[in-house]
């Protein structure tokens, strides 16, 4: 694991650059959805399912622990359709997130394909990279509908997305706020890196080798990036 930006020459053989979502696109320092989100989670268990605000709170914990994701174990547990609980909680406001143009022109120097690899929705991911300003960059939104509602890490899901961007993993880099999430990247051979975060469980492990850098400012990392190239 590297904490330090590429050095020239580290990243020729890069021609797609794949990002998460939420927590790695926009900092979440500046801008954190998931609390509300986790809110709306809850809220839905209780009116759907009509459990108190403990036991949703329980179920979602329970649920992300056994199947990866909320939506996953809704599913399987209870045999709900995806669609309402995925609407219900990207609908979000977003007026906190800002045009971040330092960012918007890191991307654009980048050379190759960029693609975007969420759990998240197609319709959210595009509102928020709207919102950042970035929108115009990316190809191609791989999202968990595309998965069959497999959340990574779970390999299925590495699987689909490959099959349906084409991407080759020998020649991708992977950029994600779960470090977790990033295992199997490496397993299939991307270049990993992991965006710094101070979410709970975020981080890469003391043994872990499955992170090779780690970015502390996405856009400082893209730009020596692109320097390096």
């Amino acid at each position: 694991m590297r904490r330090t930006h590429p050095e020239l020459g580290d990243l020729d053989h890069v021609d797609c650059w794949v990002f998460d979502l939420d927590n790695t696109l926009y900092c979440s320092r500046k801008y954190d959805l998931f609390p509300a989100m986790g809110e709306k989670m809850a809220l839905y268990l209780e009116q759907t399912l009509g459990v108190s605000a403990d036991e949703a709170q329980q179920l979602r914990a329970q649920w992300s622990a056994d199947h990866g994701t909320t939506l996953r174990g809704l599913m399987i547990e209870r045999g709900l359709p995806p669609a309402a609980f995925l609407e219900f909680v990207h609908d979000l406001d977003l007026d906190q997130i800002q045009p971040e143009p330092a960012l918007d022109a890191a991307i654009a120097a980048l050379p190759g394909r960029k693609v975007v690899f969420t759990n998240a929705t197609v319709k959210y991911a595009i509102d928020v990279m709207g919102r950042l300003g970035v929108s115009a960059h990316f190809d191609h939104i791989f999202d968990v509908a595309a998965a069959d509602y497999v959340p990574k890490p779970q390999m299925p899901a590495y699987d689909e997305f490959l099959r349906q961007t084409g991407v080759r993993p020998d020649r991708a880099i992977f950029f994600e706020d779960m470090a977790r999430n990033l295992a199997p990247a490496a397993q299939i051979g991307m270049t990993t890196v992991w965006v710094e975060n101070e979410r709970a469980n975020a981080g890469p492990t003391p043994a872990c080798n499955h992170v090779h850098y780690v970015a502390e400012d996405l856009t400082r990392w893209l730009q020596a990036a692109a320097a390096s190239r």
